[in-house]
């Protein structure tokens, strides 16, 4: 069982930064693969990012590609995501997504555990 906690989400001016952090309970953070996924309102759940159990593989939605870094550091069971150059339509629930399968990052369906999310807003 894995519980999963965001923090680090906020209101910021459009060009901003927010970081983002997940922790995760459970001794098998190291063994997981883990994503962000975001939810604006009246909208589907949207892939952000993943990354791999090791942390040397990395995935992007190509709207964030050059502002948003996803990281791990397995010995603190913590995932973060450094949210740059943010726009008004970054303005959504992010979530914190893990699963046990090293493939087909961008499937929320494909996710066993999920954090309560954490609301970013982006002024213009």
């Amino acid at each position: 069982q894995v519980t999963l906690v965001e923090s680090g989400g906020g209101l910021v001016q459009a060009g901003g930064s927010l970081r983002l952090s997940c922790a995760a309970s459970g001794r098998t953070f190291g063994s997981f693969s883990m994503a962000w996924f975001r939810q604006a309102p009246g909208k589907e759940r949207e892939f952000v990012t993943a990354i791999s159990w090791s942390g040397v593989s990395t995935y992007y939605v190509d709207s964030v590609k050059g502002r948003f870094t996803i990281s791990r550091d397995n010995a603190k069971n913590t995932v973060y995501l450094q949210m740059n150059s943010l726009k008004p339509e970054d303005t959504a629930v992010y979530y914190c997504a893990a699963k046990g399968a090293a493939s087909n990052y961008a499937f929320a369906s494909g996710y066993n555990y999920w954090g309560q999310g954490t609301q970013v807003t982006v002024s213009s």
